[in-house]
């Protein structure tokens, strides 16, 4: 493995001060991990972490998998309660899931805390329980506003053109939000219910 030297110095009253010290690439540990893993050292297991995000790219089972492998090292290590947190956090923000496998992490964390009796460390299982309600809440919202101006629409469109087909409100139901504001707008000016939706197109 090569190793690069770095140096620093300035000048001072006429004294001349220096630093060297050497840079160590990410990459030339990327056939390292199980090495890196079995040391008990913070910093290697960050490494190991980024490369593994890395390595695991568009291959979200390959990475729930490689998290998962970190998690139960971390329950693993005799390590305080404080730095289990700041470190999951960290590989937490670095191995990014899908959320059917996060809630599959959560639901891993749980169990290992169960057989191990380590509840002391339940404040991840906190951090993950607010995450994903923020996620939820934020995805109710939508929702929220999507069905509001659903009914506002259907509304006019029965003003207007009286009773709605069983094909439209199926349109209605299932639109989206840019299929919303073209109808939104052709309701002005169409003459048919059909033309209403016609020129969905045109907007």
């Amino acid at each position: 493995m090569s190793q690069t030297n770095v140096s620093f110095s300035f000048d001072l009253l006429e004294c001349q001060h220096s630093l060297t010290f050497p840079v160590a690439k990410l990459t030339d540990y990327s056939d390292r991990v199980d090495e890196l893993l079995s040391i008990d050292n913070a910093f290697a297991l960050i490494t190991a972490a980024h490369i593994l995000t890395q390595q695991t790219r568009k291959k979200s089972q390959a990475r729930y998998e490689a998290k998962l492998r970190l998690v139960r090292l971390l329950y693993e290590r005799q390590w305080d309660k404080q730095r289990i947190i700041d470190l999951f956090e960290i590989v937490d923000w670095l191995m990014k899931l899908p959320k059917w496998l996060e809630t599959k992490v959560f639901q891993e964390i749980e169990s290992i805390e169960r057989r191990e009796d380590m509840r002391y460390i339940n404040s991840v299982q906190r951090m993950y329980m607010e995450k994903f309600r923020a996620e939820g809440m934020e995805q109710g919202l939508v929702k929220g506003v999507l069905t509001g101006e659903i009914k506002v629409l259907k509304r006019q469109l029965e003003k207007r053109f009286g009773t709605l087909p069983t094909w439209a409100i199926d349109k209605l139901d299932n639109a989206a939000e840019q299929e919303l504001d073209a109808w939104c707008e052709s309701i002005l000016t169409a003459q048919t219910l059909t033309a209403v939706f016609d020129n969905e197109a045109t907007h």
